[in-house]
């Protein structure tokens, strides 16, 4: 049996749709299929304006454009995260400021944030982890004292929720990513959600190559020029096409890995009582199931063993306070050292739309199976 890590999956009609796009002529971006993604997202999400992009690194790209971002501007933001979001600011010449994140739930802790702002701070970026919302009351609270922007970084966050409200449409911009290990899909792609009205006229131009395009398709000019900075940040109509197939299904996807994600934890429970693992302590979206092992060589080996078995894990975030690239553009504020101990523990289980029940269960034995024998290696020493 070969247990992969993520399967990319046909739920609808996503290929008839691409065909539909093909005979309709349009394959470029901002077709049929494309507002049909604005829509839904708007209107299942309740943000003021949904784009789609060519990823969720776009959307942050986008994010950082908007709010002004400029050299020597500090922005604050967990370093267990992925490049994409420091990147973002560091493309503005922006310094990213990494503070240390919570034990519990792997987001950015709130309490931790103050003490990291400085004249210099613009902005603050929760990356909403696992789906499972930062807490957003106290950094909205944050951010209006001090003046701040919240760029929501929910990559992995779509239908997630925050105190009823959709993760993405609290902070002032929010971006989603829709790559394939994602629980919506398009292969590669992304989404900015607009929250303030304000960033609306210039997202457009923004996303148009710096161009009032998106006026004159609507009428409201009788030709299109330059007028902002800006890039193609809007994806092909193919993934807009691909992405509205598997929004028509986003909660029964999200249902289902919601209960892959208890089916795990249901029977690892043991394990965790028996002090040999950590289990998330929510499960937000279902986007994906981790465990946190005791130590770095425990989890090689763990990987090693899975792998005989045909079952495929993988680690997630190096620091990126510890990468070359972030020692050389980041400012640290405090100790990281949840941060630290979190990437050299934890482990992502098999998580996707399709897996089997009798799937998990093989996974967990073949986990439960490591730790007997590492308790007979151990206790025989």
């Amino acid at each position: 049996m070969n247990i992969p890590f993520n399967k990319p999956f046909i739920i609808g009609k996503e290929l008839f749709n691409i065909a539909q796009s093909v005979i309709d002529g349009h394959l470029s971006g901002d077709g049929v299929f494309t507002q049909k993604c604005h829509d839904w997202l708007e209107n299942h999400l309740h943000c003021r304006r949904a784009m789609l992009t060519h990823s969720c690194t776009a959307a942050l790209e986008m994010s950082a454009i908007l709010c002004d971002i400029q050299p020597g501007d500090e922005v604050i933001l967990p370093s267990f995260t992925f490049v994409s979001t420091a990147n973002a600011f560091v493309l503005r010449g922006a310094t990213p400021v990494f503070i240390d994140i919570r034990p519990d739930t792997l987001n950015l802790n709130e309490q931790l944030v103050e003490s990291a702002i400085t004249e210099k701070t613009k902005a603050v970026v929760p990356v909403h982890y696992a789906g499972v919302g930062c807490e957003m009351d106290t950094l909205m609270a944050i951010a209006k004292q001090y003046n701040l922007y919240v760029i929501e970084d929910a990559a992995q966050a779509i239908l997630s929720e925050y105190h009823g409200q959709k993760l993405g449409t609290i902070g002032h911009l929010g971006c989603l990513s829709f790559h394939e290990t994602k629980n919506v899909m398009s292969g590669e792609g992304g989404a900015l959600l607009i929250n303030d009205e304000k960033f609306i006229q210039r997202a457009e131009i923004i996303r148009e190559k710096g161009t009032n395009r998106s006026r004159f398709f609507r009428g409201e000019v009788d030709k299109y020029t330059w007028v902002d900075m800006g890039s193609s940040y809007l994806p092909s109509e193919l993934i807009g096409a691909f992405l509205y197939a598997q929004l028509e299904h986003a909660e029964v996807i999200t249902q289902e890995r919601i209960r892959i994600c208890q089916q795990y934890r249901i029977l690892l429970s043991p394990l965790q009582e028996a002090g040999y693992i950590q289990l998330p302590t929510q499960i937000g979206n279902g986007h994906l199931f981790y465990i946190l092992t005791r130590s770095l060589p425990e989890r090689t080996e763990l990987i090693q063993f899975l792998k005989q078995y045909h079952i495929y894990t993988v680690f997630h975030y190096i620091p990126l306070h510890s990468s070359p690239a972030g020692q050389k553009y980041d400012r640290v504020s405090g100790s990281l050292s949840v941060t630290d101990n979190v990437s050299d523990t934890i482990l992502r289980l098999p998580v996707h739309y399709g897996i089997k029940s009798h799937e998990v269960e093989v996974v967990v034995d073949r986990i439960q199976t490591f730790y007997n024998e590492l308790t007979l290696r151990t206790s025989s020493v």
